[in-house]
């Protein structure tokens, strides 16, 4: 029998790198896939990734990596479950402990989902529960435990995450501003996303604009420069 949710994540991985997963039976060399909830629970598992990443962009500032670790991952889940909800309406199941992951050598975290499900709520709620309430709140709220890095930066993480997943579809996938565009703004009006930042569309151009509210720490990585969306831009004008 042909499993919707499974069809429409392949289509949503054609996208491209951050909106793929995995699905089905385990993947060819499936070793090191554990369930996405113990990223969230294992502090030994965090602090390896931490600094996995730190090592891959050259910097051994443990918030910054454990930053950049968290936006990534947000732009793994957002993107997947963006994607998904635009092309048919609703939402994929990303529940932690169905979701599994890997630490790859490089890129984002690979994930991997056995049993792929549609949720029955109606859309920007089920948006809302899977990513931002059962993923990035326990997510965040591990970083912060483990790594010190303020909510803050990690609700602007995870808002911005949400609009690089809208921009990377509005770029793919013209015709799915209509869909993806009002969601978009419904997440960002709900928390933990209230108040990260400020959204500017322009339908017409193609283009999206956000500032956030706070900074991801990433200029702290050697030869890195200020994100497009960094409160930074703002000071500096003013300054």
């Amino acid at each position: 029998m042909v499993n919707p949710a499974r069809t429409t994540l392949d289509q949503v991985a054609a996208i491209g790198p951050y909106f793929a997963v995995k699905c089905g039976e385990q993947p060819d060399g499936s070793r090191g896939f554990r369930p996405l909830t113990a990223l969230y629970t294992d502090e030994d598992a965090l602090t390896a990734y931490v600094r996995a990443v730190g090592r891959r962009i050259g910097t051994d500032h443990r918030r910054v990596a454990a930053s950049t670790l968290h936006l990534g991952t947000a732009s793994r889940l957002w993107s997947i479950a963006l994607g998904s909800a635009v092309l048919t309406g609703r939402a994929p199941d990303l529940d932690p402990d169905r979701l599994w992951w890997r630490a790859p050598p490089s890129g984002p975290a690979e994930l991997w989902l056995p049993a792929p499900r549609e949720l029955p709520q109606e859309t920007a709620t089920a948006l809302h529960d899977t990513v931002a309430v059962r993923n990035l709140r326990p997510f965040a709220d591990a970083v912060h435990r483990v790594c010190g890095v303020s909510p803050q930066i990690l609700r602007g993480n995870a808002a911005s995450a949400l609009v690089g997943a809208l921009r990377v579809l509005l770029a793919r996938a013209p015709q799915s501003g209509q869909r993806a565009v009002p969601l978009v703004r419904a997440l960002l009006g709900r928390e933990p996303l209230t108040g990260a930042g400020v959204l500017d569309v322009d339908r017409d151009e193609g283009t999206v604009a956000f500032r956030r509210r706070s900074c991801c720490l990433y200029y702290r990585v050697p030869g890195a420069g200020i994100c497009g969306d960094c409160v930074l831009h703002t000071k500096e004008r003013s300054a």
